[in-house]
This record gives C-alpha cells, sequence and structure tokens, in this order.
C-alpha cells in the first residue's frame, strides 16, 4: 500500500483505474480517470483512456471505489474545542455555550479549533464542509488559513448580524462594508468559496436580513441562516414579528435559490411550499436532530416536494458514511415506520444528497460534488476489499448502510492527495493534535460557558443517570 500512496502523491497528471468508478448514473467498472490541473479531465473506459494518454502510467486500484468527497452542507469549524460539552444540554446550546465560546476565542485558538474541525472532515470523507461563520471578533483569516493548509474545500460565512449574537456588533453600513470586502477577497479563489450569514434571522434586523440576501443574490453566493429548529425560537418570531422565520424571511423577500436554512425542522404544509417555490436550499442536519434538536426535517417531503436540500453534519460528528445512515434512519424513524415505508428514500437519494444535492446546496454545483469532467478532483478511494463489502449485492445501499470513514484509504482535493488512510500526507497532525489538548483547558475556563448539567461522571457519582 506505500507504493500506491507514492504513486499518488505524484505531482503532474494522473490517470486511475479504480476497480469501480462511482458516476452520477451509478457505479461502473472497467473506468478510467484522467486527473489533470486539479480537476477531472477524462473519465472514460479504460481501454480509451489507454489508448489516447499512452504517455501516463496508470496506478491499477481494483480493490477501490473511486467516489465524490462527501459535502458538508453545515457546519461550525470554531466549535471543535467544545465538542462533548453539549452532550444531554437542552436546545438553543448556541446562547449557553457556542456563542461564549467562539466569542472568546482568539485567533490562535479559532486557528488551531478550524484546523482540527478541517482534519476531522476530512477524515470523514468530507472534501468540501460550508461553515456558517465565526462568532470571534475579526478573525475569519486564520479559520481560512487552517481550511487551506488542511486542503478543505470551504465555503466561509461571513456573519452580518446588526442585533446581537457575535463578540462585535458594529454598525449596519460597515457590516454591510465588510461582507463586501469578503466576498472581493475570496471571489476567484480556488479552495475558498465565500458566504454571508446572519446567524439566525431575530440576531439581524429586517433591513439587514433583505440586503444580505440581495448581496448574496447579486454576487452569486451562499446566503446562511438557521431557522425552525428550536420550538421557543419558532415562538419568539411569533411573538416578535407574527411569523415564524420561514415566513418572515418570504415576507422580506429573503428567500431565493441563494439561500442556504439550516435545520428547517419544525416546518409547516405552507412553509414547504414557500422553500419549493423561491428555489430555497436547506441543510438537512440528522445528527444534530439525534443529539440536541426539537424535531426531524421532513427530508422525504421534501425531497417529494423537489425542495432542493442535502445533508449537513452541524459540527456534530465528521463520518460522511455515518451522516448518510443517520439520514436515512430519522427518515424511517420519524415517518417511515408509521406508514409502511421501508425504503425511505433508497440508498441511491442519500449518496446524492450527501455529495451532488449537497453540493448545489452548497452552490457549488458547477464546481464539485460528482465524478464528472471539468469538476474539481475532489474524491475518495474507498477500500472494498472488506468484510462490510463482501458480497456485494447492491452498493448504493452498503455505502449507506455498511460504510464507515475507516474504509477510506486517501482523500484528494483539487487533485491533491490530502489525506492517506486517515492521516495528512504533508502536514504533521499529531503535533496539532498536542498543541489543542496543551491549550484548550484555559481556552474553556476563560469562556463564559453555562452548563445545565454536570459531566458525565458528576452525573454517575450523584446517582443521576438521565
Amino acid at each position: 500500500m506505500s507504493a500506491i500512496r507514492e504513486k499518488l502523491s505524484m505531482s503532474g497528471d494522473l490517470l486511475l483505474r479504480p476497480g469501480l468508478v462511482l458516476l452520477p448514473e451509478g457505479p461502473r467498472a472497467g473506468m478510467a480517470v484522467v486527473v489533470r490541473a486539479g480537476a477531472f479531465h477524462r473519465i472514460d473506459t479504460a481501454e480509451a483512456v489507454a489508448r489516447d494518454f499512452p504517455e501516463l502510467k496508470p496506478v491499477d486500484l481494483p480493490d477501490h471505489l473511486l467516489m465524490p468527497g462527501f459535502v458538508d452542507t453545515h457546519t461550525h469549524l470554531t466549535q471543535s474545542l467544545g465538542k462533548a460539552l453539549v452532550f444531554g444540554e437542552p436546545s438553543e446550546i448556541f446562547r449557553r455555550i457556542w456563542v461564549p465560546l467562539e466569542g472568546s476565542l482568539d485567533e490562535r485558538m479559532v486557528y488551531l479549533s478550524a484546523k482540527l474541525a478541517a482534519l476531522e472532515c476530512l477524515r470523514g470523507g468530507f472534501t468540501t464542509a460550508v461553515d456558517a461563520g465565526t462568532r470571534s471578533e475579526g478573525h475569519v483569516g486564520a479559520l481560512v488559513r487552517a481550511a487551506r493548509e488542511v486542503g478543505l474545500r470551504s465555503v466561509v460565512g461571513f456573519i452580518c448580524n446588526d442585533l446581537g449574537g457575535t463578540a462585535h456588533i458594529p454598525e449596519p453600513a460597515a457590516i454591510l462594508r465588510q461582507a463586501e470586502e469578503h466576498l472581493s477577497v475570496y471571489r476567484n479563489d480556488p479552495l475558498i468559496h465565500p458566504s454571508l450569514a446572519i446567524s439566525i434571522p431575530e440576531a439581524a434586523s429586517d433591513g439587514m436580513l433583505k440586503a444580505v440576501s440581495d448581496m448574496a443574490a447579486a454576487n452569486g453566493v451562499v446566503f446562511q441562516t438557521h431557522v425552525n429548529e428550536h420550538l421557543v425560537a419558532v415562538e419568539r418570531s411569533l411573538v416578535a414579528r407574527g411569523r415564524r422565520p420561514i415566513e418572515h424571511l418570504a415576507h422580506l423577500g429573503a428567500l431565493g435559490p441563494q439561500v442556504l436554512l439550516a435545520h428547517s425542522t419544525l416546518v409547516t404544509p405552507h412553509e414547504l411550499n414557500l422553500l419549493r417555490d423561491t428555489g430555497t436550499a436547506v441543510a438537512y442536519n440528522p445528527v444534530a436532530s439525534l443529539w440536541k434538536g426539537n424535531a426531524v426535517a421532513p427530508a422525504l417531503q421534501m425531497a417529494a416536494l423537489g425542495i432542493r436540500f442535502g445533508l449537513g453534519t452541524d459540527g456534530t460528528r465528521a463520518d460522511g458514511f455515518r451522516l448518510m445512515e443517520a439520514g436515512e434512519g430519522l427518515q424511517r424513524a420519524g415517518f417511515g415506520l408509521a406508514t409502511g415505508d421501508s425504503s425511505c428514500g433508497g440508498g441511491w437519494l442519500w449518496l446524492d444528497r450527501a455529495t451532488s444535492g449537497a453540493a448545489d446546496a452548497a452552490g457549488l454545483s458547477g464546481v464539485t460534488g460528482a465524478i464528472a469532467e471539468g469538476l474539481a478532483a475532489d474524491f475518495l478511494l474507498v477500500d472494498l476489499d472488506r468484510p462490510e463489502f463482501t458480497p456485494s449485492h447492491d452498493l448504493m445501499w452498503e455505502l449507506v448502510r455498511y460504510g464507515n470513514r475507516d474504509q477510506i484509504d486517501a482523500v484528494f482535493t483539487g487533485g491533491q492527495l490530502r489525506l492517506w488512510q486517515g492521516w495528512p500526507v504533508d502536514w504533521d497532525a499529531r503535533a496539532l493534535l498536542a498543541e489543542v489538548r496543551g491549550d484548550t483547558a484555559a481556552a474553556i475556563a476563560k469562556a463564559p460557558i453555562q452548563r445545565i448539567h454536570p459531566l458525565s461522571q458528576a452525573h454517575r457519582d450523584l446517582g443521576h443517570y438521565q
């Protein structure tokens, strides 16, 4: 295997001959892929590629699947230092834990947190992640630097709250000026894609919500916000504005194909129609619903209505395979069992919404998300010579139900090998882990975090098991 790693690490064109290639129309054997200048240059039969590229020496991978990298449509790269602090906590943990923690991070800790999270993303097969924006003061550049060093394709949000929820709130005119600068700086970046964000609709004035959504549309980027995730937030919106959050965004004219709404778990039939009619996209975050949410987004109904959606982690667990399983599993538990729906979308739906459908929701359908000529060479080499895939009868379902991140041998973004069997090939990840272990306790200690429950050991010592 070390010889294969060396071949995959070589500069210049790559000619790969895997056992299977997961194409948009399904898995195919007997194919070859040429990677050139960071993109898929040619995808054809092995015979045709050998004929047309005689100068390239092939890398034969008979036991591997070449598949698109996963796209995480919603995460928080600067929350990795908190992790299990939120386990078992009641809803709206962002108010008591994430806003205080992120707001207290200095530039170095933002960098460390983002680099750790980006590494976790790649280890889980995510070659692209949509970051909702850091609430720290003026440290977006540190987040970008970390993502770039790791090699994670990133859609990076710039938070435009003008009513709270971040470490520092400039005047509205300054916010919009900084938003324009953010778009300008990363407009043509090959790996970093700019985005605009508002944490939740109530963290911004109506004028700011409309202005940011319009700016995103005019610049061809994504506008992100969290909506309809928690009952209390829906009720606050009804009291303050007379409308539910999605209804209010529609009233302002702030929905549209440029908009990516995280969660959308508590949605009415009327709101589903608003999403469909405006072309608005949704990040379906099933593990977040399992760990700390009030409800499960009706993803199957969204699919039936033609609502665009992709799978997202919300920073919970970076494993694209287990995310797909959770996506399908929650639809079965929440909706399928009551109606006798035994498939809940089938394996192909969840693979699509973890790859090409997620890329579309993230505004990157012309950039990544599929094994197709002209797209960025963001892909995985998955070892199929495993008991879990033997015998193989239906690879789509097998990837959803049996797949796991430890089966990923190689992770590529932009045509470059980034990870081999879970570890970076060009930088020292274990040194990063040591640095994070050494400095996180002090960072957590100074953050004004409020936990409702004690940690697990204290629970056990007190005889509490809730």
